[in-house]
């Protein structure tokens, strides 16, 4: 105690210094640090009559803050925008302004429409990006391709979308029939590396009667490289206006199918190799399969 009244004894001269440093600008905490004044009642003391710097007063909420907020209010601006121009919660703006009317729209229902049109086309762009990143990614992790590969690859293939026969119908023949080019590639490569006669094979058109026809036929005739007169007689699919049929665009070109004439023992054979695969997949050392 004896301490801290020797601390202040000369009070006078402590108070000029306070007050030349008030004058100067410095608020209470800056005077506090730098005359070493811990007790807040001494400090009081020396500052008394002294008005704070224009830099330390609080703007009044009630006051000039919430009038602020009105002013803004009323020219249109949100909350969001309100608080970053004032600094202040959103809680107290909403009630400041809660008697005001709504701002507008600024933007019609059509322009609004438009953004959010442009905003979701572009998020389509980014997925698009990374679809197509996965695939080329997923295409080099392919590689090159054995004959094995190949082979066990059709063989699969022709399981999938081939004609089968049935015990109920024993038709052992060689038909298969598809709308995708690549995978019609992929089975006219695989038949020659089978060594099938391409004499043998036969091509026709599968599509509907509203489509463009001739343009399908000169397509596919195309693909495989023979001339629209040596295409079997296409077969037409009759139109079902209760069907809502999505392939109409000009890319829908039908189907190809292709026979292999005399294909009895190709298709034997073809059954045995998948049935083949079928039990070396379900063989029971599958974790020790290199």
């Amino acid at each position: 105690m004896a301490r801290s009244q020797h601390k202040y004894a000369d009070f006078e001269g402590l108070r000029e210094r306070a007050v030349a440093l008030r004058r100067e600008g410095l608020s209470r905490r800056q005077i506090r640090d730098r005359l070493h004044v811990d007790n807040n009642d001494i400090l009081n003391r020396l500052l008394e009559g002294e008005p704070p710097p224009e830099w330390t007063k609080r703007p009044n909420a009630k006051g000039d803050v919430r009038e602020r907020a009105r002013e803004l209010r009323l020219q249109g601006w949100t909350y969001d925008q309100i608080q970053v121009e004032l600094g202040c919660s959103k809680g107290s703006i909403s009630l400041w302004v809660r008697d005001l009317p709504k701002p507008e729209r600024r933007r019609s229902p059509e322009e609004a429409a438009a953004i959010a049109r442009r905003g979701w086309e572009a998020k389509l762009r980014v997925r698009e990006e990374e679809r197509q990143q996965t695939r080329r990614r997923a295409s080099e992790e392919v590689g090159m391709m054995s004959d094995r590969e190949l082979f066990v690859t059709g063989v699969a293939l022709y399981w999938a979308e081939g004609a089968k026969s049935k015990p109920y119908s024993r038709r052992e023949r060689v038909s298969f029939v598809n709308s995708d080019p690549n995978v019609i590639s992929i089975f006219l490569t695989w038949l020659k590396l089978l060594q099938v006669d391409p004499a043998s094979l036969r091509f026709a058109v599968q599509i509907h009667e509203t489509a463009d026809v001739a343009g399908a036929e000169a397509f596919w005739a195309d693909h495989v490289g023979i001339v629209t007169a040596d295409l079997m007689k296409t077969t037409l699919k009759r139109h079902n206006p209760i069907t809502n049929r999505k392939n109409t665009d000009q890319s829908y070109r039908g189907c190809l199918r292709i026979d292999v004439r005399g294909g009895a023992d190709l298709y034997r054979r073809i059954e045995g190799w998948w049935y083949g695969i079928v039990g070396a997949a379900a063989a029971a050392d599958l974790p020790n399969r290199a």
